[in-house]
């Protein structure tokens, strides 16, 4: 069944992709039994927009980690003006307000047949999004992100992103945990590994 419906996406848009059979692939290889020490598993299931996780404080205005994606990213969305919507990986909420007012984290989407990685805030209930850099499937990557006075900063793979803030200083935050979407659901179960550092 997942079989058809990769192929009859890749069919109805192979403009978006060079090698549909490439795709399918990735998707469909046996998973193999891996054990991470130190990493979280979160996992979105399919037809779902969230992981089942816990909400946490974030006590400081630095968050590091370590983020594994596997083939699991590799996606078709139904509709083809979603290819590149932003999803959620990890980050937090900012200024003593809900995240849709005021929050940094670090998106991801699979498009231009790439996994690319996004710095992604709201500065007082504006959206911003910049371009930070693809990554490679099962390759460990280091992220971090920093609120300073006026601005948040995104780094990762030697790149160095800055986005507006809306406060300063340290206020009270939530983690922001992984989520698919945009409009769509996720089309499968997706698994991100991550890994927090001191």
């Amino acid at each position: 069944m997942l079989k058809t419906y990769f192929s009859a996406a890749c069919l109805a848009l192979t403009v978006l992709f060079t090698s549909c059979d490439e795709i399918e692939k990735i998707i469909l290889d046996e998973p193999k039994e891996e054990t991470y020490t130190g990493f979280t598993t979160y996992v979105i299931p399919e037809n779902n927009h969230y992981t089942n996780n816990n909400i946490g404080l974030v006590t400081s205005n630095k968050l590091k980690f370590i983020v594994k994606f596997d083939k699991s990213a590799v996606y078709i969305t139904k509709d083809k003006g979603n290819q590149a919507d932003i999803n959620k990986l990890y980050g937090f909420s900012d200024c003593g307000s809900d995240h849709q007012s005021n929050s940094a984290r670090f998106g991801w989407r699979w498009y231009n047949n790439q996994l690319e990685i996004l710095a992604y805030t709201y500065k007082n209930q504006t959206r911003n999004e910049e371009f930070i850099t693809a990554v490679e499937l099962n390759k460990e990557y280091e992220y971090e992100l920093e609120a300073l006075d006026g601005k948040y900063v995104f780094k990762l793979d030697g790149k160095t992103v800055e986005m507006e803030r809306g406060c300063s200083g340290n206020s009270n935050k939530y983690k922001l945990f992984p989520y698919f979407g945009g409009d769509e659901t996720a089309p499968h179960n997706i698994t991100i590994l991550i890994k927090e550092l001191q």
